[in-house]
């Protein structure tokens, strides 16, 4: 995996480096702000890139901004944003894109996970912190979602969080066939089409959630 890093504070960059190199990766470039980043992707052809939401100048959406453009101009291109702290309203229109993922920095430290994670977000998956989902699930405290059991609103989450049919049974201690159960009460609680590729399904629940916000 190509990985580009963009981190503003030089200990925690220069640590995704070593991470992502570590376990075999290529990093093909590190910076410290956005000016350029445009540049570097298009002179590396990265798969991956990791970036701060708040940077400078303003330290205040700079990455969401640069991940927003990446995506319009790279639709294939993964985009992992790292934040402090929850920021719903910088991401709410890109959580439903393909390839991208949106992880508070304390993931980092979850080292297997995060590099799922960013794997999941290279190969064109979805990966959002689960703090970030229960925030966005949240906001949804009237209407459809609340048509849903207790088990089946789990279900939901891990599926936001970009987890698999395996991987939520796992995480719940179910079955496989369970899982598959809970999925299409949900999809059919939620009048979302089902689809054979399992993070479309994924995207199409966001995308659901972000129009009902």
């Amino acid at each position: 995996m190509r990985v580009i890093v963009v981190e503003d504070q030089a200990l925690l960059r220069d640590g995704l480096v070593r991470l992502f190199t570590d376990k075999g990766h290529d990093v093909v470039g590190s910076i410290g702000d956005t000016d350029g980043l445009a540049e570097l992707v298009a002179a590396n052809e990265p798969d991956l890139v990791v970036l701060d939401l708040r940077m400078p100048p303003t330290f205040t959406d700079e990455g969401a901004t640069a991940a927003r453009s990446l995506k319009a101009d790279r639709p294939e291109l993964g985009v992992l944003l790292l934040s402090q702290h929850i920021d719903k309203a910088s991401v709410v229109d890109l959580v439903a894109k393909p390839g991208f993922g949106y992880l508070l920095k304390d993931r980092v430290f979850e080292v297997d996970e995060f590099l799922d994670a960013a794997q999941r977000v290279a190969g064109g998956g979805s990966a959002l912190d689960p703090k970030v989902v229960s925030a966005l699930l949240a906001a949804q405290e009237t209407g459809p979602l609340t048509r849903l059991s207790v088990r089946e609103f789990d279900v939901l989450q891990l599926m936001a969080e970009g987890l698999t049919n395996n991987g939520i049974a796992s995480r719940l201690s179910l079955s496989a066939r369970t899982i598959e159960a809970h999925v299409g009460n949900l999809m059919t609680k939620l009048d979302i089409t089902d689809s054979d590729e399992r993070h479309r399904r994924v995207l199409a629940v966001l995308s659901y959630l972000r129009a009902t916000r």
